[in-house]
């Protein structure tokens, strides 16, 4: 230790008033206590940061505590040593105190990084949402049903993490519902906070399935008190829809096989379980006069007819699982899109 004298009189700003130098360094305890501080003090922010900022900082007030027991022999320095290592060990155990409570369960972890972390949610508003479902799995096995149609009443909103399910209306395959797709969002927008109702669809489970469920008062309070939780399921819930219509237009086909686009303005009538019934007024010539009261007015001239004939639809491929287009009745003064070439015809007309 170097020897020093210090003047009560002397100013500081004079130098310091060392007598004498101490030729001998200090241990390698010192320096390396000092390297360990100077990693500590070039720590980050975030979570991770601190632990980097207090796991060297108090490593290196370990190494001071020792430098001043075995080298110093100073009472002060062991003092201030061994406070400065509690205090970082303290803190880090806060930190993994608070890290080990923000863990969310596996299914809630991946739901988050597939669904919510693309969309650049913050983990706060997540967990809300997480603790609206009170954080329950639940599971459907093989062939159980989620919903009878008209029978379940729709009190929730439920999100797939697993499996597949299949929507069915009067016996008819409508589509599937995959993971990471809500399983009832038709329902959901179709009613009122006020209102009630029930499903027009059946959903069954096809291979065992895991869901989670927001019973719908409680989640109709979230969306009312958060506005930003509100506009985040208004733009999944609106995506989710425009997925099951797609489903649909892709199960969509007429007997001669053209494909119809859901959003042409021809294409205003499906008969599905009930096409059987209107089999005879379908059977009709086209010619033939429909039994409707007052005949209608004439239509405008009919385009050019097509130069080959329509195939028979049973060379198609149809089965029980599509939507076909059995039947598009005419409106009064307009065309139907079967007696056009092609779209651009039929908009153009």
């Amino acid at each position: 230790m170097s020897a020093h004298s210090s003047p009560a009189g002397q100013p500081p700003w004079q130098g310091p008033a060392c007598l004498g130098w101490k030729r001998d360094l200090e241990g390698a305890v010192f320096h390396l206590a000092n390297c360990f501080l100077l990693l500590g003090f070039m720590g980050g922010s975030g979570v991770y940061g601190c632990f980097y900022l207090f796991g060297f900082l108090g490593t290196g007030y370990v190494c001071c505590l020792m430098w001043g027991w075995f080298d110093a022999c100073g009472l002060d320095i062991i003092l201030w040593s061994f406070l400065l290592a509690v205090a970082c060990v303290l803190q880090l155990a806060h930190l993994a105190y608070r890290l080990r409570k923000n863990t969310l369960p596996e299914e809630f972890d991946v739901l988050y990084k597939t669904l919510c972390l693309p969309l650049q949610v913050p983990l706060q508003v997540y967990k809300e949402i997480v603790r609206c479902c009170e954080e329950r799995v639940l599971t459907l096995a093989t062939e159980q049903t989620y919903a009878v149609e008209g029978e379940t009443p729709i009190n929730r909103l439920s999100l797939l993490l697993s499996g597949r399910v299949r929507v069915s209306q009067d016996g008819q395959f409508l589509h599937y519902i995959f993971p990471y797709q809500f399983m009832d969002s038709p329902e959901w927008e179709s009613l009122r906070p006020s209102e009630e109702g029930v499903f027009q669809v059946t959903l069954t489970a096809e291979t065992p399935c895991s869901y989670i469920s927001w019973p719908r008062k409680s989640l109709h309070l979230l969306l009312t008190k958060e506005r930003y939780t509100c506009q985040l399921f208004s733009a999944l819930l609106g995506y989710d829809i425009s997925e099951k219509l797609y489903a649909l237009n892709d199960k969509l086909f007429a007997k001669f096989g053209l494909r119809f686009d859901i959003r042409l303005p021809s294409l205003y009538h499906v008969l599905g379980p009930a096409a059987a019934d209107a089999g005879p007024e379908a059977e009709k010539a086209p010619g033939e006069p429909r039994a409707r009261g007052a005949p209608p007015p004439a239509p405008p001239p009919a385009p050019p007819p097509r130069a080959g004939a329509r195939p028979d639809s049973g060379l198609l491929g149809e089965d029980s699982a599509s939507l076909v287009l059995e039947d598009f009745e005419e409106v009064s003064g307009s065309e139907s899109f079967m007696d056009y070439r092609s779209d651009g015809e039929y908009m153009s007309f």
